[in-house]
Protein backbone atom coordinates (compact mmCIF):
# COMPACT_ATOMS: atom_id res chain seq x y z
CA UNK A 1 0.00 0.00 0.00
CA UNK A 2 1.24 3.25 -0.68
CA UNK A 3 2.42 5.74 2.57
CA UNK A 4 0.63 8.28 0.42
CA UNK A 5 -2.74 7.34 -0.06
CA UNK A 6 -5.36 8.15 2.59
CA UNK A 7 -8.99 7.66 1.64
CA UNK A 8 -11.98 10.12 2.87
CA UNK A 9 -12.17 9.99 6.58
CA UNK A 10 -15.61 8.73 7.38
CA UNK A 11 -18.26 10.71 8.78
CA UNK A 12 -21.99 9.04 9.52
CA UNK A 13 -24.77 9.95 6.73
CA UNK A 14 -27.20 12.58 7.95
CA UNK A 15 -30.56 11.50 8.53
CA UNK A 16 -33.00 13.30 6.52
CA UNK A 17 -36.30 14.16 8.61
CA UNK A 18 -38.67 14.27 5.84
CA UNK A 19 -40.82 16.51 7.80
CA UNK A 20 -43.59 17.81 5.94
CA UNK A 21 -42.64 20.80 3.15
CA UNK A 22 -39.35 19.28 2.50
CA UNK A 23 -37.88 17.96 -1.05
CA UNK A 24 -36.86 14.86 0.13
CA UNK A 25 -40.62 14.24 1.16
CA UNK A 26 -42.07 14.74 -1.69
CA UNK A 27 -39.29 13.19 -3.76
CA UNK A 28 -39.76 10.03 -1.52
CA UNK A 29 -43.29 10.15 -2.12
CA UNK A 30 -43.38 10.70 -5.70
CA UNK A 31 -40.59 7.45 -6.06
CA UNK A 32 -43.30 5.50 -4.12
CA UNK A 33 -46.12 6.34 -6.32
CA UNK A 34 -44.15 5.45 -9.12
CA UNK A 35 -43.22 2.31 -8.08
CA UNK A 36 -46.71 1.62 -7.26
CA UNK A 37 -47.81 2.08 -10.49
CA UNK A 38 -45.58 -0.29 -12.26
CA UNK A 39 -45.15 -4.08 -11.93
CA UNK A 40 -41.57 -5.23 -13.28
CA UNK A 41 -39.96 -8.48 -14.18
CA UNK A 42 -36.08 -8.64 -12.97
CA UNK A 43 -34.18 -11.87 -13.51
CA UNK A 44 -30.91 -13.56 -11.55
CA UNK A 45 -27.75 -11.93 -12.31
CA UNK A 46 -24.70 -14.07 -12.53
CA UNK A 47 -21.57 -13.13 -14.00
CA UNK A 48 -23.03 -9.91 -15.20
CA UNK A 49 -25.31 -11.28 -17.28
CA UNK A 50 -29.67 -11.96 -16.62
CA UNK A 51 -30.52 -15.52 -16.14
CA UNK A 52 -34.54 -16.50 -16.32
CA UNK A 53 -35.36 -19.45 -15.00
CA UNK A 54 -39.01 -19.20 -16.12
CA UNK A 55 -39.59 -20.17 -12.37
CA UNK A 56 -41.14 -17.03 -10.76
CA UNK A 57 -41.96 -15.82 -7.90
CA UNK A 58 -44.33 -12.27 -6.86
CA UNK A 59 -42.96 -10.00 -4.27
CA UNK A 60 -45.69 -8.05 -2.85
CA UNK A 61 -46.60 -5.41 -0.22
CA UNK A 62 -47.05 -6.52 3.07
CA UNK A 63 -49.53 -3.97 4.18
CA UNK A 64 -50.98 -4.48 0.94
CA UNK A 65 -50.37 -7.83 0.03
CA UNK A 66 -52.77 -8.03 -3.01
CA UNK A 67 -50.57 -5.21 -4.53
CA UNK A 68 -47.61 -7.07 -6.46
CA UNK A 69 -44.55 -4.90 -6.56
CA UNK A 70 -42.54 -7.01 -9.06
CA UNK A 71 -42.14 -10.89 -10.75
CA UNK A 72 -38.70 -12.16 -9.96
CA UNK A 73 -36.94 -15.69 -11.46
CA UNK A 74 -36.03 -18.06 -8.49
CA UNK A 75 -32.87 -20.19 -8.76
CA UNK A 76 -32.23 -23.41 -8.33
CA UNK A 77 -29.25 -25.81 -8.06
CA UNK A 78 -27.91 -24.71 -12.34
CA UNK A 79 -27.89 -21.41 -11.51
CA UNK A 80 -26.02 -21.63 -7.78
CA UNK A 81 -23.49 -23.59 -9.64
CA UNK A 82 -23.15 -21.16 -12.60
CA UNK A 83 -22.70 -18.34 -9.58
CA UNK A 84 -20.08 -20.59 -8.25
CA UNK A 85 -18.19 -20.85 -11.66
CA UNK A 86 -18.68 -16.89 -12.51
CA UNK A 87 -17.59 -15.55 -9.06
CA UNK A 88 -14.19 -18.07 -9.17
CA UNK A 89 -13.64 -16.36 -12.36
CA UNK A 90 -14.25 -13.16 -11.24
CA UNK A 91 -11.87 -13.94 -8.42
CA UNK A 92 -8.41 -14.02 -10.45
CA UNK A 93 -8.53 -10.80 -11.48
CA UNK A 94 -10.57 -9.19 -8.58
CA UNK A 95 -8.27 -10.42 -5.96
CA UNK A 96 -5.69 -8.76 -7.87
CA UNK A 97 -6.58 -5.19 -7.66
CA UNK A 98 -5.11 -3.17 -5.69
CA UNK A 99 -6.78 -1.92 -2.54
CA UNK A 100 -7.65 2.03 -3.15
CA UNK A 101 -8.79 0.42 -6.85
CA UNK A 102 -11.72 -1.71 -4.75
CA UNK A 103 -12.47 0.97 -2.18
CA UNK A 104 -12.98 3.56 -4.93
CA UNK A 105 -15.93 1.40 -6.25
CA UNK A 106 -17.78 1.17 -2.91
CA UNK A 107 -16.73 4.79 -2.11
CA UNK A 108 -18.31 5.30 -5.05
CA UNK A 109 -21.36 3.69 -3.88
CA UNK A 110 -22.08 5.54 -0.96
CA UNK A 111 -22.59 8.55 -2.88
CA UNK A 112 -24.63 7.03 -5.59
CA UNK A 113 -26.59 6.10 -2.39
CA UNK A 114 -26.39 9.19 -0.82
CA UNK A 115 -27.62 11.26 -4.03
CA UNK A 116 -29.20 9.51 -7.17
CA UNK A 117 -29.94 6.36 -5.84
CA UNK A 118 -31.41 7.20 -2.77
CA UNK A 119 -35.05 7.98 -3.22
CA UNK A 120 -34.97 4.53 -4.87
CA UNK A 121 -33.72 2.30 -2.81
CA UNK A 122 -35.57 3.96 0.00
CA UNK A 123 -39.31 3.43 -1.42
CA UNK A 124 -38.48 0.19 -2.10
CA UNK A 125 -37.41 -0.49 1.35
CA UNK A 126 -40.72 0.91 2.24
CA UNK A 127 -43.12 -1.33 -0.07
CA UNK A 128 -41.61 -4.54 -0.16
CA UNK A 129 -40.71 -4.50 3.34
CA UNK A 130 -43.36 -2.28 4.88
CA UNK A 131 -40.59 0.34 6.84
CA UNK A 132 -41.63 3.91 7.69
CA UNK A 133 -39.99 6.66 5.85
CA UNK A 134 -37.98 7.30 8.68
CA UNK A 135 -36.98 3.39 9.55
CA UNK A 136 -36.04 3.12 5.63
CA UNK A 137 -34.05 6.15 5.95
CA UNK A 138 -32.20 4.95 8.72
CA UNK A 139 -31.52 1.99 6.87
CA UNK A 140 -31.37 1.37 3.46
CA UNK A 141 -29.76 5.00 2.84
CA UNK A 142 -27.73 6.01 6.40
CA UNK A 143 -26.25 2.63 7.57
CA UNK A 144 -25.27 1.50 4.21
CA UNK A 145 -23.52 4.58 3.01
CA UNK A 146 -21.82 4.38 6.16
CA UNK A 147 -21.23 0.41 5.70
CA UNK A 148 -19.40 1.21 2.63
CA UNK A 149 -17.35 4.43 3.85
CA UNK A 150 -16.10 3.13 7.60
CA UNK A 151 -16.06 -0.07 5.72
CA UNK A 152 -12.95 1.02 3.56
CA UNK A 153 -11.80 3.30 5.90
CA UNK A 154 -11.46 0.11 8.29
CA UNK A 155 -9.67 -1.52 5.75
CA UNK A 156 -6.82 0.92 5.17
CA UNK A 157 -6.53 0.85 8.58
CA UNK A 158 -5.90 -3.08 8.82
CA UNK A 159 -3.76 -2.83 5.69
CA UNK A 160 -1.47 0.04 7.72
CA UNK A 161 -0.80 -3.01 10.53
CA UNK A 162 2.33 -4.06 10.12
CA UNK A 163 5.09 -6.49 11.85
CA UNK A 164 8.11 -4.71 13.35
CA UNK A 165 11.59 -5.40 11.35
CA UNK A 166 14.99 -6.23 13.06
CA UNK A 167 18.25 -4.82 11.94
CA UNK A 168 19.18 -6.35 8.18
CA UNK A 169 15.35 -7.39 7.42
CA UNK A 170 12.20 -6.21 6.41
CA UNK A 171 9.28 -8.43 7.68
CA UNK A 172 5.79 -7.10 6.14
CA UNK A 173 2.12 -8.89 6.33
CA UNK A 174 -0.21 -9.35 3.30
CA UNK A 175 -3.57 -9.56 3.59
CA UNK A 176 -4.81 -11.55 0.76
CA UNK A 177 -8.54 -12.67 -0.02
CA UNK A 178 -9.52 -15.68 0.93
CA UNK A 179 -9.33 -18.66 -1.18
CA UNK A 180 -12.99 -19.61 -2.88
CA UNK A 181 -15.46 -17.58 -3.10
CA UNK A 182 -17.79 -16.17 0.11
CA UNK A 183 -21.83 -17.04 0.50
CA UNK A 184 -23.79 -13.98 1.64
CA UNK A 185 -27.23 -15.06 3.41
CA UNK A 186 -28.74 -11.92 4.04
CA UNK A 187 -32.29 -11.40 6.08
CA UNK A 188 -35.46 -9.72 5.23
CA UNK A 189 -35.43 -6.56 8.05
CA UNK A 190 -32.65 -4.87 7.27
CA UNK A 191 -31.66 -3.44 3.43
CA UNK A 192 -28.63 -2.05 5.15
CA UNK A 193 -26.74 -5.82 5.73
CA UNK A 194 -28.46 -6.80 2.34
CA UNK A 195 -25.94 -4.73 1.19
CA UNK A 196 -23.35 -5.17 4.09
CA UNK A 197 -22.96 -9.05 3.95
CA UNK A 198 -22.00 -8.95 0.66
CA UNK A 199 -19.89 -5.95 -0.18
CA UNK A 200 -18.18 -5.95 2.57
CA UNK A 201 -16.06 -9.37 1.52
CA UNK A 202 -15.79 -7.92 -1.81
CA UNK A 203 -14.11 -4.91 -0.30
CA UNK A 204 -10.96 -7.25 0.88
CA UNK A 205 -10.99 -8.90 -2.92
CA UNK A 206 -13.20 -11.27 -2.49
CA UNK A 207 -16.36 -13.03 -4.58
CA UNK A 208 -19.63 -13.35 -3.30
CA UNK A 209 -22.74 -15.19 -4.26
CA UNK A 210 -25.42 -13.46 -2.87
CA UNK A 211 -28.38 -15.33 -1.87
CA UNK A 212 -31.17 -11.83 -0.35
CA UNK A 213 -34.06 -13.23 1.50
CA UNK A 214 -36.95 -13.56 -0.46
CA UNK A 215 -39.48 -11.03 1.21
CA UNK A 216 -36.80 -8.38 0.32
CA UNK A 217 -35.61 -9.57 -3.42
CA UNK A 218 -37.28 -6.20 -5.00
CA UNK A 219 -34.61 -4.05 -2.66
CA UNK A 220 -32.00 -6.41 -3.02
CA UNK A 221 -32.19 -5.75 -6.45
CA UNK A 222 -32.17 -2.22 -6.42
CA UNK A 223 -29.04 -3.07 -4.77
CA UNK A 224 -27.76 -5.20 -7.15
CA UNK A 225 -28.33 -2.48 -10.02
CA UNK A 226 -26.38 0.34 -7.97
CA UNK A 227 -23.66 -2.17 -7.20
CA UNK A 228 -23.18 -2.42 -11.45
CA UNK A 229 -23.55 1.63 -11.60
CA UNK A 230 -20.83 2.16 -9.26
CA UNK A 231 -18.59 -0.20 -11.39
CA UNK A 232 -18.28 -3.84 -9.20
CA UNK A 233 -17.14 -6.21 -11.56
CA UNK A 234 -19.25 -8.73 -13.56
CA UNK A 235 -19.06 -12.00 -11.34
CA UNK A 236 -17.55 -10.26 -8.07
CA UNK A 237 -21.66 -10.34 -6.71
CA UNK A 238 -23.83 -12.88 -7.78
CA UNK A 239 -27.16 -12.03 -7.69
CA UNK A 240 -29.40 -14.95 -6.85
CA UNK A 241 -32.57 -15.33 -4.88
CA UNK A 242 -34.18 -18.46 -4.98
CA UNK A 243 -35.05 -21.87 -3.15
CA UNK A 244 -33.13 -21.75 -0.39
CA UNK A 245 -32.56 -25.54 0.21
CA UNK A 246 -31.18 -25.96 -3.55
CA UNK A 247 -29.04 -23.12 -3.31
CA UNK A 248 -27.63 -23.95 -0.15
CA UNK A 249 -26.93 -27.30 -1.08
CA UNK A 250 -24.81 -26.21 -4.22
CA UNK A 251 -23.22 -24.22 -2.11
CA UNK A 252 -22.01 -25.99 0.57
CA UNK A 253 -20.94 -28.96 -1.15
CA UNK A 254 -18.32 -26.61 -3.35
CA UNK A 255 -14.73 -27.29 -3.02
CA UNK A 256 -14.54 -23.82 -3.95
CA UNK A 257 -16.74 -22.18 -0.78
CA UNK A 258 -14.50 -20.06 1.11
CA UNK A 259 -17.15 -18.90 3.83
CA UNK A 260 -20.58 -17.64 4.73
CA UNK A 261 -21.77 -14.26 5.94
CA UNK A 262 -24.97 -15.03 7.16
CA UNK A 263 -27.88 -12.85 9.39
CA UNK A 264 -30.78 -15.08 10.46
CA UNK A 265 -32.93 -17.85 12.29
CA UNK A 266 -29.82 -19.67 14.82
CA UNK A 267 -31.07 -22.89 14.04
CA UNK A 268 -30.72 -22.08 10.37
CA UNK A 269 -27.28 -21.32 11.02
CA UNK A 270 -26.30 -24.14 12.96
CA UNK A 271 -27.54 -26.68 10.50
CA UNK A 272 -24.72 -24.74 8.49
CA UNK A 273 -22.19 -25.52 11.05
CA UNK A 274 -23.02 -28.93 10.73
CA UNK A 275 -22.86 -29.13 6.93
CA UNK A 276 -19.76 -27.62 7.16
CA UNK A 277 -18.37 -29.65 9.60
CA UNK A 278 -19.60 -33.05 7.97
CA UNK A 279 -18.07 -31.32 4.23
CA UNK A 280 -15.00 -30.34 5.56
CA UNK A 281 -12.02 -32.77 3.69
CA UNK A 282 -14.20 -31.49 0.59
CA UNK A 283 -12.92 -27.84 0.87
CA UNK A 284 -9.83 -26.48 -0.16
CA UNK A 285 -9.54 -24.73 2.52
CA UNK A 286 -10.88 -24.19 6.25
CA UNK A 287 -14.38 -22.06 5.53
CA UNK A 288 -14.67 -18.65 7.58
CA UNK A 289 -18.59 -18.58 9.57
CA UNK A 290 -19.60 -15.68 10.34
CA UNK A 291 -23.11 -14.96 11.47
CA UNK A 292 -25.47 -13.20 13.67
CA UNK A 293 -28.77 -14.98 14.87
CA UNK A 294 -31.23 -14.76 17.07
CA UNK A 295 -31.79 -12.57 19.91
CA UNK A 296 -34.47 -12.37 22.93
CA UNK A 297 -33.41 -8.36 23.69
CA UNK A 298 -34.06 -7.13 27.05
CA UNK A 299 -34.71 -4.04 29.39
CA UNK A 300 -33.97 -4.33 32.79
CA UNK A 301 -35.25 -1.15 35.32
CA UNK A 302 -34.07 -0.51 38.50
CA UNK A 303 -36.24 1.49 40.63
CA UNK A 304 -33.99 4.78 39.68
CA UNK A 305 -34.70 4.15 36.97
CA UNK A 306 -36.54 7.78 34.46
CA UNK A 307 -39.83 6.89 33.70
CA UNK A 308 -40.48 8.76 30.92
CA UNK A 309 -37.06 7.75 29.33
CA UNK A 310 -38.06 4.00 30.09
CA UNK A 311 -41.63 4.07 28.51
CA UNK A 312 -40.02 5.79 25.73
CA UNK A 313 -37.29 3.20 25.45
CA UNK A 314 -40.19 0.05 25.46
CA UNK A 315 -42.25 1.62 23.15
CA UNK A 316 -39.43 2.66 20.09
CA UNK A 317 -37.42 -0.48 20.88
CA UNK A 318 -40.18 -2.89 20.65
CA UNK A 319 -42.51 -1.47 18.23
CA UNK A 320 -40.68 0.40 15.73
CA UNK A 321 -40.31 -1.59 12.60
CA UNK A 322 -42.91 -3.54 13.77
CA UNK A 323 -40.45 -5.35 16.22
CA UNK A 324 -38.94 -6.97 13.68
CA UNK A 325 -35.78 -5.65 14.13
CA UNK A 326 -32.82 -7.94 15.04
CA UNK A 327 -32.10 -5.73 18.02
CA UNK A 328 -36.13 -4.71 19.19
CA UNK A 329 -36.94 -5.05 22.81
CA UNK A 330 -38.73 -8.33 23.59
CA UNK A 331 -38.69 -9.06 27.64
CA UNK A 332 -39.18 -5.74 30.22
CA UNK A 333 -38.20 -6.32 34.08
CA UNK A 334 -39.20 -3.53 36.05
CA UNK A 335 -39.61 -3.40 39.94
CA UNK A 336 -43.19 -3.33 41.64
CA UNK A 337 -42.46 0.70 42.58
CA UNK A 338 -41.99 1.51 38.78
CA UNK A 339 -44.16 -0.34 37.56
CA UNK A 340 -47.06 1.34 39.26
CA UNK A 341 -45.84 4.48 38.47
CA UNK A 342 -45.37 4.12 34.76
CA UNK A 343 -48.10 1.64 33.89
CA UNK A 344 -50.89 3.91 32.54
CA UNK A 345 -48.34 5.97 30.47
CA UNK A 346 -47.26 3.00 28.87
CA UNK A 347 -50.35 1.14 27.75
CA UNK A 348 -51.51 4.87 26.80
CA UNK A 349 -48.77 5.25 24.35
CA UNK A 350 -48.98 1.90 23.14
CA UNK A 351 -52.67 1.79 22.28
CA UNK A 352 -52.27 5.09 20.37
CA UNK A 353 -49.55 4.12 17.98
CA UNK A 354 -50.61 4.48 14.61
CA UNK A 355 -50.09 1.82 11.93
CA UNK A 356 -51.06 1.85 8.32
CA UNK A 357 -49.70 1.88 4.50
CA UNK A 358 -46.21 3.22 4.94
CA UNK A 359 -47.06 5.72 1.95
CA UNK A 360 -48.91 7.48 5.01
CA UNK A 361 -46.31 9.39 6.27
CA UNK A 362 -48.26 9.59 9.06
CA UNK A 363 -47.84 6.32 10.59
CA UNK A 364 -45.67 4.69 13.10
CA UNK A 365 -46.18 1.56 12.17
CA UNK A 366 -46.84 -1.26 8.98
CA UNK A 367 -47.01 -4.57 8.56
CA UNK A 368 -45.22 -7.48 9.99
CA UNK A 369 -43.50 -9.11 6.83
CA UNK A 370 -45.56 -12.18 5.55
CA UNK A 371 -48.22 -14.77 6.41
CA UNK A 372 -45.94 -16.91 7.82
CA UNK A 373 -44.80 -14.40 10.28
CA UNK A 374 -48.29 -13.37 11.06
CA UNK A 375 -49.30 -16.59 11.72
CA UNK A 376 -46.14 -17.02 14.18
CA UNK A 377 -46.40 -13.75 16.22
CA UNK A 378 -50.51 -14.15 16.45
CA UNK A 379 -49.77 -17.31 17.72
CA UNK A 380 -47.49 -16.42 20.82
CA UNK A 381 -50.31 -13.88 21.36
CA UNK A 382 -53.08 -16.86 21.39
CA UNK A 383 -50.85 -18.74 23.65
CA UNK A 384 -50.66 -15.23 26.26
CA UNK A 385 -54.67 -15.09 26.13
CA UNK A 386 -55.13 -18.72 27.21
CA UNK A 387 -52.52 -18.83 29.97
CA UNK A 388 -53.27 -18.02 33.69
CA UNK A 389 -49.58 -16.83 33.81
CA UNK A 390 -50.00 -13.73 31.42
CA UNK A 391 -52.25 -11.06 30.72
CA UNK A 392 -52.76 -9.10 27.52
CA UNK A 393 -52.99 -5.27 28.65
CA UNK A 394 -52.60 -3.68 25.10
CA UNK A 395 -52.83 -4.65 21.65
CA UNK A 396 -52.86 -7.92 20.38
CA UNK A 397 -55.58 -7.64 17.40
CA UNK A 398 -54.84 -9.23 14.39
CA UNK A 399 -56.28 -9.17 11.02
CA UNK A 400 -54.40 -9.88 7.59
CA UNK A 401 -56.97 -9.55 5.05
CA UNK A 402 -55.84 -6.61 3.18
CA UNK A 403 -52.50 -6.50 4.97
CA UNK A 404 -49.88 -8.69 7.41
CA UNK A 405 -51.20 -6.11 10.74
CA UNK A 406 -50.33 -7.16 14.07
CA UNK A 407 -51.28 -4.24 16.44
CA UNK A 408 -48.36 -3.50 18.93
CA UNK A 409 -49.32 -5.67 22.18
CA UNK A 410 -48.14 -5.70 25.80
CA UNK A 411 -48.03 -8.61 27.77
CA UNK A 412 -47.40 -8.68 31.69
CA UNK A 413 -45.81 -12.34 32.49
CA UNK A 414 -46.75 -13.30 35.92
CA UNK A 415 -43.99 -16.07 36.11
CA UNK A 416 -40.22 -15.04 34.62
CA UNK A 417 -40.12 -18.39 32.62
CA UNK A 418 -43.20 -18.15 30.93
CA UNK A 419 -42.80 -18.89 27.24
CA UNK A 420 -43.10 -15.17 25.78
CA UNK A 421 -40.34 -14.14 27.88
CA UNK A 422 -37.69 -16.67 26.83
CA UNK A 423 -38.23 -17.35 22.78
CA UNK A 424 -37.93 -15.17 19.81
CA UNK A 425 -40.97 -13.77 18.55
CA UNK A 426 -39.93 -10.99 16.22
CA UNK A 427 -43.22 -9.12 16.38
CA UNK A 428 -44.31 -6.11 17.61
CA UNK A 429 -44.77 -8.23 21.13
CA UNK A 430 -43.22 -7.20 24.54
CA UNK A 431 -43.50 -9.28 27.62
CA UNK A 432 -43.05 -7.64 30.51
CA UNK A 433 -42.51 -8.83 33.72
CA UNK A 434 -42.66 -7.30 37.42
CA UNK A 435 -40.27 -8.15 39.96
CA UNK A 436 -40.30 -6.84 43.48
CA UNK A 437 -38.22 -3.66 44.76
CA UNK A 438 -36.09 -5.65 46.96
CA UNK A 439 -34.98 -8.89 44.85
CA UNK A 440 -32.73 -6.27 42.15
CA UNK A 441 -29.54 -9.06 42.14
CA UNK A 442 -32.36 -11.80 41.26
CA UNK A 443 -33.81 -9.97 38.24
CA UNK A 444 -30.06 -9.70 37.31
CA UNK A 445 -29.74 -13.11 37.37
CA UNK A 446 -33.21 -13.80 35.18
CA UNK A 447 -31.58 -11.75 32.60
CA UNK A 448 -28.49 -13.61 32.16
CA UNK A 449 -30.02 -16.91 32.73
CA UNK A 450 -33.29 -16.73 30.78
CA UNK A 451 -32.24 -16.54 27.21
CA UNK A 452 -29.91 -18.30 25.42
CA UNK A 453 -29.19 -15.62 23.29
CA UNK A 454 -26.41 -12.52 23.91
CA UNK A 455 -27.58 -9.86 20.99
CA UNK A 456 -28.70 -6.67 22.91
CA UNK A 457 -29.85 -5.29 25.73
CA UNK A 458 -30.57 -2.27 27.96
CA UNK A 459 -30.20 -1.11 31.95
CA UNK A 460 -31.81 1.79 33.22
CA UNK A 461 -31.09 3.67 36.04
CA UNK A 462 -30.16 7.19 37.35
CA UNK A 463 -27.55 5.77 39.90
CA UNK A 464 -24.12 5.11 38.41
CA UNK A 465 -23.30 2.30 40.89
CA UNK A 466 -26.35 0.54 39.90
CA UNK A 467 -25.81 1.09 36.25
CA UNK A 468 -22.28 0.01 36.73
CA UNK A 469 -23.17 -3.35 38.32
CA UNK A 470 -25.12 -4.20 36.02
CA UNK A 471 -22.93 -4.13 33.00
CA UNK A 472 -20.66 -5.78 34.99
CA UNK A 473 -23.46 -8.65 35.72
CA UNK A 474 -24.59 -8.67 32.39
CA UNK A 475 -21.00 -8.47 30.82
CA UNK A 476 -21.83 -11.73 28.89
CA UNK A 477 -25.58 -11.00 27.97
CA UNK A 478 -25.07 -8.83 25.19
CA UNK A 479 -22.77 -8.10 22.49
CA UNK A 480 -24.19 -4.10 22.61
CA UNK A 481 -25.18 -2.97 25.76
CA UNK A 482 -26.74 0.14 26.62
CA UNK A 483 -27.12 2.15 29.72
CA UNK A 484 -30.42 4.53 29.67
CA UNK A 485 -30.73 4.26 26.26
CA UNK A 486 -33.19 1.63 23.78
CA UNK A 487 -31.31 -1.39 22.91
CA UNK A 488 -31.58 -0.29 18.91
CA UNK A 489 -30.42 1.92 16.51
CA UNK A 490 -26.51 0.75 16.56
CA UNK A 491 -24.81 3.17 14.22
CA UNK A 492 -21.55 2.05 12.05
CA UNK A 493 -18.61 3.50 13.39
CA UNK A 494 -19.92 4.42 16.95
CA UNK A 495 -21.40 0.81 18.28
CA UNK A 496 -20.24 -2.00 16.23
CA UNK A 497 -22.99 -4.53 16.29
CA UNK A 498 -22.93 -8.25 16.99
CA UNK A 499 -24.08 -10.52 19.78
CA UNK A 500 -22.59 -14.16 21.23
CA UNK A 501 -23.84 -16.97 22.46
CA UNK A 502 -26.78 -18.63 20.87
CA UNK A 503 -26.80 -14.96 18.97
CA UNK A 504 -24.05 -15.27 16.64
CA UNK A 505 -20.24 -14.89 16.40
CA UNK A 506 -19.93 -11.23 17.88
CA UNK A 507 -17.76 -10.46 14.70
CA UNK A 508 -18.89 -7.07 14.75
CA UNK A 509 -20.67 -5.99 11.50
CA UNK A 510 -19.22 -1.98 10.47
CA UNK A 511 -15.70 -3.00 11.90
CA UNK A 512 -12.03 -4.00 11.42
CA UNK A 513 -13.19 -7.17 13.29
CA UNK A 514 -15.28 -8.35 10.74
CA UNK A 515 -13.03 -7.31 7.66
CA UNK A 516 -10.37 -8.86 9.26
CA UNK A 517 -12.65 -12.33 9.04
CA UNK A 518 -12.51 -12.04 5.31
CA UNK A 519 -8.78 -12.00 4.88
CA UNK A 520 -5.95 -14.84 4.83
CA UNK A 521 -2.44 -13.08 5.86
CA UNK A 522 1.15 -14.08 4.61
CA UNK A 523 4.09 -13.15 6.74
CA UNK A 524 6.70 -11.97 4.51
CA UNK A 525 10.36 -11.73 5.62
CA UNK A 526 13.36 -10.52 3.02
CA UNK A 527 16.65 -10.87 4.44
CA UNK A 528 18.83 -7.89 3.07
CA UNK A 529 22.08 -9.61 4.24
CA UNK A 530 21.65 -13.15 4.51
CA UNK A 531 24.30 -15.47 6.15
CA UNK A 532 26.85 -17.37 3.80
CA UNK A 533 28.24 -20.20 6.45
CA UNK A 534 25.95 -22.49 8.61
CA UNK A 535 28.00 -22.29 11.23
CA UNK A 536 27.57 -20.48 14.38
CA UNK A 537 29.71 -18.60 16.21
CA UNK A 538 29.42 -20.72 19.24
CA UNK A 539 30.95 -23.54 18.15
CA UNK A 540 34.54 -22.28 17.65
CA UNK A 541 37.18 -24.40 19.37
CA UNK A 542 37.56 -24.51 23.38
Amino acid sequence: MSGDIQVPIPINEPVHSYAPGTPERAALKEKLAEMQREEIEFPLIIGGKEVRTGKTYKAVMPHRHGHTLATWHMAGKEEAEMAIRAAREAWREWSEWSWEDRASVFLKAADLLATSWRDAVNAATMLCQSKTAHQAEIDSACELIDFFRFNVYFAERLYEDQPLSAPGMWNRLEYRPLEGFIYAITPFNFTSIAGNLPTAPAIMGNTVVWKPSRPAVFSGYYLMRMFEAAGVPPGVINFLPGDPRAVTEAVLNSPDFGGIHYTGSTGVFQSFWRTIGENIEKYQTYPRIVGETGGKDFIIAHSSADPDALTTAIVRGGYEYQGQKCSAVSRVYVPDTLWRRIRGDLLDQVSSIPMGDVADFRNFMGAVIDEKSFDDISGYIEHARGSKDAEVLVGGECDKSEGYFIRPTLVQAHRPDFKLMCEEIFGPVVTLYVYQESEWEQALQLVDETSPYALTGAVFSEDRKVAAEAARRLRYAAGNFYINDKPTGAVVGQQPFGGARASGTNDKAGSMMNLLRWVSARSIKENFVPPTDYRYSYMGEE
